[in-house]
């Protein structure tokens, strides 16, 4: 705990968090992310739908077009410097 305390005590730079958040960062993320995104979407069309096979391919296709989305998304916020110091 005292670890992640110091760290955010840490001076940040754009120039520096630009070099750090790389490509592949924001791609792991992004799966990571749809995973879980995913996974609600399909319990939610299960849950609204009552058939499974309905409530798969409503997932699967919510699961590529959002993970292109939020990889460009992160890649956009990423150039731009609001909020770093």
């Amino acid at each position: 705990m005292l670890m992640l305390l110091n760290r955010t005590k840490e001076k940040s730079t754009y120039k520096k968090d630009r070099i750090t958040e790389r490509p592949l960062r924001s791609i792991i993320k992004t799966i990571s992310w749809r995973i879980v995104g995913t996974l609600d979407t399909i319990m939610i069309s299960w849950f609204l739908t009552g058939k499974i096979e309905t409530a798969l391919a409503i997932g699967s296709v919510e699961l590529v077009t959002k993970m292109v989305l939020y990889f460009g998304h992160e890649r956009l916020w990423n150039l731009i410097p609001y909020g770093k110091e």
